[in-house]
């Protein structure tokens, strides 16, 4: 099974990558199953019914999110509907949605996606390692190919992640950061890892928002009214090779796909 895992997109320049470059992603290196991160779909924050629908009418297969995830207040009655968008697992019990699902897939049979978000530098939020735990046990009676998106900020956070499920899922994705890590490997359990699939968005940009804006923040310290970035957009991505009998990761790849700014 081979599993693209595209990094978080980011308002409608990511929105239109994903478009223009989905297809020929998945002819190129015969994928399975897409996942991406929609975090900051939505014109640069969040998730909406509509830009959700525009990715997942693109070929994503699941959208996964973060912190963000209630940015727009409409999209907590859609997570309920639309079992291919999650939300972070650990959140407290009651939350909209839910935070793993498994999907069945033409070729390679089940899929399991699980999203996680972090709590190091970020808002309080349930344990993300319990969660795991939780959540793995039930989808390991149902698949052994298991993907995680662990969403959060410190790279020390999602290394231990990826260490705790190592053996027990087949990738570990880290999301958030929007800047992609040179650091994709295969754990000695058999899973794939990598702490940041980086950002599918505007390249002239700080992670995706107009430089001018957040440069006059750092500068003044006074609020700034922030904007998805213009011109040139990259997709960044990676691809893993999984057994879909074992569930083990046999190869992870980073991808980059670069986009000319639209005229």
């Amino acid at each position: 099974m081979n599993l693209l895992f595209v990094g978080d997109v980011v308002g409608r320049p990511g929105r239109g990558a994903v478009r223009a470059c989905l297809g020929e992603l998945v002819n190129r290196h015969e994928i399975d199953f897409t996942v991406a991160n929609a975090e900051n779909a939505a014109g640069g924050m969040g998730l909406t019914a509509s830009t959700a629908e525009e990715l997942l009418d693109a070929g994503v297969d699941v959208l996964t999110s973060g912190n963000h995830v209630w940015r727009h207040r409409e999209l907590a009655g859609f997570i309920e509907r639309e079992r291919r968008v999650l939300r972070p697992a650990n959140f407290p019990p009651g939350a909209p949605g839910r935070g793993s699902e498994v999907f069945v897939t033409a070729q390679s049979g089940a899929v399991g996606v699980l999203c996680l978000v972090g709590r190091v530098f970020m808002e309080p939020l349930d344990c993300p390692f319990r969660a795991a735990d939780r959540e793995i046990q039930e989808l390991r009676g149902k698949t052994r190919v298991i993907v995680v998106d662990v969403h959060a900020e410190a790279t020390s956070e999602k290394i231990a992640m990826g260490r705790y499920l190592d053996g027990r899922v087949s990738a570990v994705i880290g999301t958030h950061t929007h800047v992609q890590t040179a650091d994709e490997t295969t754990l000695a359990g058999g899973t794939a890892y990598i702490t940041d699939v980086g950002m599918t968005g505007p390249v002239e940009s700080i992670l995706g928002v107009a430089p001018e804006p957040v440069i006059e923040r750092f500068l003044s310290g006074m609020p700034s009214r922030f904007e998805v970035g213009k011109g040139p957009v990259r997709l960044n991505a990676v691809v893993v090779n999984i057994d879909a009998e074992t569930g083990t990761a046999r190869s992870i790849m980073r991808v980059i796909e670069s986009i000319p700014a639209e005229s």
